[in-house]
């Protein structure tokens, strides 16, 4: 199989692009010239172009013809017109990667499957995922256009800790709280249903889709099916970190209103709603899929590499500050009340 990726080194696509070359698959990936360095050169190819410089990849590829094409960075419709302007006569499947906010919110059944509306008024981000979906599907219906969409949701690996709050430096500010005694804030009352996948898993659902003929044309999404609380999420991760969990809990509201973090998105839009997975549709297409990796046992992984590389440790005192802010404010207006 030939395989062409653009973006093949993110949380995600890194798992994916490691099992490819484990099973042997010529891969391709398209970049500017970066390295991996956990993927290395062996078994890859790379194809030194920005994605966005169209012409200059349409020459480099003009001879070429892949078994499938995906694309991990296309985030709006123009993306994907590109994208079909330069495949569409040179790939036997192309596929999408989605994301499971797209689903409608707040739900009508916290039970999601394939066959749940999309919907999402409060994340711009999930409402350009939408606009591809749409557009690509009109491609497969009145031109054939052999596109199979993929739906992750909240994925994660040895290169992202997996919170709902945090700033713009990632989640090593949370995870040092931890060790430092301080409080974290969690949104709501932290009992809301959540979905961890593993990388190493949602590979495995990923690799089974291609060359998948009965994918073609089908939107699928890939998720464990462990269901978790936050509360739940943020104890193991402190329990991965041998630390006691100081949780603050804080509504979802206040947080999007008190913040410039985008917590009117990636809350309102997704993370503060219950989600509980229907993955049959994915079992049907890859009867072989099973997600492995355990939440309190991906995490252990995730911690400890995290530990072990000071250039993953982040500092964003900024966001620091903002989280003591707010504990402050909840604790005044708490005080202030009680009689």
């Amino acid at each position: 199989m030939k395989v062409l990726f653009i973006g093949g080194t993110g949380t995600i696509s890194l798992a994916i692009s490691k099992a490819l070359i484990h099973k042997g698959v010529e891969l391709y990936i398209v970049n500017r010239g970066n390295r991996n360095e956990a993927l290395g050169d062996e078994g890859v190819t790379y194809i030194t172009c920005d994605i966005h410089d169209e012409e200059k990849l349409s020459s480099l590829i003009e001879n070429m013809f892949f078994d499938v094409v995906a694309d991990f960075i296309a985030f709006e419709p123009s993306h994907l017109e590109r994208d079909h302007r330069l495949f569409k006569n040179k790939t036997k499947q192309f596929i999408f990667i989605s994301s499971a906010s797209a689903y409608q919110k707040p739900l009508s059944d916290y039970r999601v499957n394939e066959g749940t509306p999309l919907s999402n008024p409060n994340w711009a981000y999930s409402r350009n995922k939408i606009a591809c979906e749409a557009y690509l599907m009109d491609l497969y219906r009145y031109e054939g256009f052999p596109v199979t969409i993929v739906r992750p949701s909240h994925t994660y690996g040895n290169q992202s800790i997996p919170i709902s709050i945090k700033g713009h430096q990632g989640s090593w500010q949370v995870v040092r709280r931890m060790l430092e005694g301080k409080p974290v804030i969690i949104h709501g009352d932290g009992t809301a249903l959540w979905t961890m996948t593993h990388t190493t898993d949602f590979a495995k659902g990923f690799v089974g889709l291609m060359g998948n003929i009965h994918a073609i044309g089908e939107a699928v999404q890939i998720t464990s099916d462990e269901t978790l609380t936050w509360n739940q999420i943020y104890q193991a991760i402190a329990d991965a970190l041998g630390v006691k969990l100081k949780a603050f809990h804080v509504a979802s509201e206040f947080l999007a209103e008190c913040s410039d973090y985008d917590f009117g998105g990636s809350l309102l839009g997704d993370k503060a709603h219950s989600v509980v997975f229907d993955n049959s549709k994915l079992k049907r297409l890859v009867p072989e899929f099973v997600a492995t990796t355990r939440f309190d046992q991906g995490i252990k992984m995730t911690i400890e590499h995290y530990l072990e590389n000071k250039t993953l440790q982040k500092q964003d005192p900024e966001f620091d500050a903002w989280c003591d802010r707010i504990i402050e404010a909840m604790e005044q207006a708490k005080n202030s009340v009680i009689l």
